[in-house]
């Protein structure tokens, strides 16, 4: 008697995961509270403040060097710049409970033109940003890919 063979089946390569731990980040900012403007004005800023578990679990992630997109939210809502991480997490000094970090950003440039949300938003490559599925998110990580496309729409290129 023929004994059957089991097929063997090849497994199907997961599905091709988007990597957001690329030191790459977007940080909000209301810009009545405190501007671009205000920012170079200062050289330098402390990101303090941050009450959200995910979003200070984003902080404690950041490396010095890596860079930020500095987003205006509620008036304005659009990337107004390119910021650089100069310390890395620690202890925010306006909390009490030292569960809550902050950072150090430093500006590095503007964008030439601001990069609305509708813009964003409607690009099919930033279809899976934070800043739209996650929009009360204050610190997000992107991907290169996402980070490039703003960047260029910022310098007037259509990416």
């Amino acid at each position: 008697m023929a004994t059957k063979k089991k097929k063997t089946t090849a497994k199907k390569s997961p599905a091709k995961k988007t990597t957001r731990s690329s030191g790459l980040w977007l940080v909000k900012q209301e810009p009545e509270k405190y501007s671009w403007d205000d920012f170079v004005r200062d050289g330098r800023t402390d990101w303090t403040g941050v009450r959200n578990f995910q979003a200070r679990n984003n902080l404690k992630q950041m490396k010095v060097g890596d860079r930020v997109l500095f987003y205006y939210s509620s008036t304005g809502k659009c990337v107004v710049g390119i910021a650089e991480v100069a310390k890395a997490a620690y202890a925010d000094p306006t909390a009490d409970d030292p569960q809550w970090v902050a950072v150090d950003i430093k500006p590095v440039k503007p964008l030439k033109e601001a990069v609305p949300l509708a813009a964003i938003r409607y690009t099919a490559k930033l279809a899976n940003l934070p800043l739209i599925r996650q929009s009360q998110l204050s610190v997000m990580p992107l991907t290169k890919e996402e980070f490039d496309t703003i960047v260029a729409r910022g310098n007037g290129k259509k990416k």
